[in-house]
C-alpha cells in the first residue's frame, strides 16, 4: 500500500474519531476537543491527497517536478480557519460558564428552556 493512501485511511478515521467524540461527548470542552480532531484531520487528509513522491517545492528557475502550491496554500487556509473556530469556540465557552457555572450540555439546555440565559 502506499504511503498516500495510507495518509487519507488514517486521516478519515482520524475524522470518524473526532466525529463520535462530538456526538458522544456529554461536555462543551470535549465536544470542542472533537471539532478539533476533526479539522486536524481534514488538513491531514489535504497534505495526503497534495502528496507526489519525487515533487520538489516551486522555488527557483527549474519548472521541472515543481509541486502544486494550491494545496499547501489551501492547508495553510484550513489551519487559519481551525484556529480561529477553536478560539470563538473557547471564546463562547468562557461567556457560558461564567452564566451557568458548568460545562455540560444537559446543564446548558435545562438552563435555556428556564429562559435564565441572556
Amino acid at each position: 500500500m502506499a504511503v498516500d493512501r495510507v495518509i487519507e485511511i488514517c486521516s478519515v478515521v482520524m475524522f470518524f474519531i473526532g466525529f463520535y467524540g462530538l456526538i458522544s461527548s456529554k461536555n462543551i470542552i470535549k465536544s470542542i476537543a472533537a471539532i478539533v480532531i476533526m479539522e486536524m484531520a481534514i488538513i491531514v487528509f489535504f497534505l495526503g491527497i497534495g502528496f507526489i513522491e519525487g515533487m520538489r517545492p516551486p522555488i527557483g528557475q527549474v519548472i521541472e517536478n515543481a509541486a502544486d502550491p494550491l494545496p499547501q496554500a489551501l492547508v495553510i487556509t484550513a489551519i487559519i480557519i481551525g484556529v480561529t473556530v477553536t478560539a470563538v469556540n473557547l471564546t463562547m465557552l468562557i461567556s457560558l460558564s461564567h452564566q451557568i457555572k458548568n460545562t455540560d450540555w444537559d446543564s446548558v439546555l435545562e438552563e435555556s428552556r428556564r429562559g435564565r440565559m441572556k
